[in-house]
């Protein structure tokens, strides 16, 4: 098999992408400091250093003591160097944010969606809509934006037509970065599954940091996953690992959106808990406007009814169920829960959801995990979303504004900070 060879310019590539990420995620240090953490030579680290600093993608940060000698100038990645987008297309609404390159946020807009199968061009223009808001909030300009990540719900097949397979959603290849383009969205654009943006949002930033085998499960209407090893986010043959809520859980079960039966979901995800609690509850209509808020009302009855603390151990139980078999399957060190609907039941279930991972798992690999709740809120896919680009940056060493191959449409692969 043939090896492909590497020129000068794949090891300016890396030098560049290596300190870029060292800084970023580790900075401010000193030159001297980044040639020990790297491997880099001195003169290597001072050239590279100097062109970022040129470029103004780095500045400097103060100074620190050295032993006997002159003190080091300490470095960091400007965070005003530009900035980045992050959008969740979730179930219910469309979220836009905007950050630094420090991820500051810096602008927020979320707009509902009036129905939970949204036609694709409603949404293109929500999504231009809040594009527009937070640059003007946030009194940026257009040509600041180093990118614009997407979460969105299905599987996204990469390819030269970026296409989302979202059938709980009634979507069937949309091309929604062409439907994007075609509105005037130039920006280089990311597109990934918003369980993938979450997931690599709680590892850079929140309670994924420093595990480098984890798993990251986002529980809303939807369910799905981020299965990390060796620190990178797995994705499959065609970027559609990680659709945990269509694995079984009960044979022959409850009917699930996606058209089969028994998935996880059906049970754990919003739609499946209320359905269950309605049911439970004789048909009766459940208090609150929408599903976030009725599943705020089944768990603050659960303290006083027998009926919802039914219905919210049974979903603990499933939902524990679901985390045993990633625990079998994948060996993770931690899995976080997260999304809106996962939050909200594991704030007061999470010791009894650990039970039931427990007595569903082999008790060696359990024993090595933990179960934790995500820290990063609901805010979560679009903070994920926002961090493509920014990945995109980081594993280049350049900006996909003046550097097309950075523009690409998913988290660049081995960018997920342990």
């Amino acid at each position: 098999m043939a090896t492909k060879r590497t020129t000068v310019r794949d090891l300016r590539r890396h030098n560049r992408s290596l300190l870029l990420s060292k800084l970023y995620f580790d900075g401010p240090l000193s030159r001297h400091e980044l040639s020990q953490l790297t491997g880099l030579s001195a003169a290597t680290v001072s050239n590279v250093t100097g062109e970022l600093a040129e470029e103004k993608l780095i500045i400097e940060a103060g100074l620190v003591e050295s032993d006997g000698g002159r003190p080091r100038v300490l470095l960091r990645v400007d965070p005003a160097y530009g900035h980045v987008i992050g959008i969740d297309i979730g179930e219910t609404g469309v979220k836009v944010e905007l950050f630094d390159l420090a991820m500051t946020r810096l602008a927020a807009v979320d707009h509902a969606l009036e129905s939970s199968r949204p036609e694709p061009a409603g949404v293109v223009a929500q999504v231009v809509s809040g594009l527009r808001e937070v640059i003007a909030n946030a009194g940026v300009k257009d040509e600041s934006i180093i990118g614009i990540g997407v979460g969105v719900p299905g599987t996204v097949e990469q390819g030269e037509t970026v296409l989302v397979h979202a059938p709980t959603v009634g979507w069937d290849a949309v091309a929604l970065e062409s439907l994007l383009r075609a509105e005037g969205v130039d920006a280089p654009l990311f597109i990934d599954n918003g369980a993938k943006t979450q997931g690599q949002a709680e590892m850079w930033f929140g309670a994924g940091r420093g595990a480098t085998h984890a798993v990251i499960v986002l529980i809303g209407s939807g369910v799905g996953a981020a299965v990390i090893t060796d620190g990178t986010t797995y994705r499959g043959s065609t970027s559609s690992a990680g659709e945990w809520g269509h694995t079984t859980i009960m044979y022959g079960g409850m009917a699930c959106r996606c058209g089969s039966h028994g998935c996880l979901e059906a049970y754990v995800g919003a739609g499946g808990i209320l359905e269950r609690y309605r049911k439970a509850r004789g048909g009766r209509v459940i208090p609150g406007a929408d599903q976030q808020a009725q599943l705020d009302s089944l768990v603050t009855a659960a303290a006083r009814s027998k009926t919802a603390e039914r219905v919210l151990d049974d979903t603990a139980g499933y939902l524990g169920a679901g985390l045993a078999n990633l625990i079998n399957l994948f060996n993770p060190e931690r899995i976080v829960v997260g999304g809106w609907a996962g939050l909200t039941v594991g704030k007061v279930a999470l010791a009894r959801i650990t039970e039931a991972a427990a007595a569903h798992s082999l008790r060696h690999p359990f024993g090595q995990t933990s179960i934790e709740l995500g820290q990063l809120g609901a805010d979560a896919v679009a903070i994920g979303a926002a961090t493509l680009p920014v990945a995109g940056l980081l594993e280049q060493g350049s900006d996909a504004r003046t550097n097309p191959a950075t523009a690409r449409k998913r988290a660049p692969a081995g960018t997920d900070a342990a």
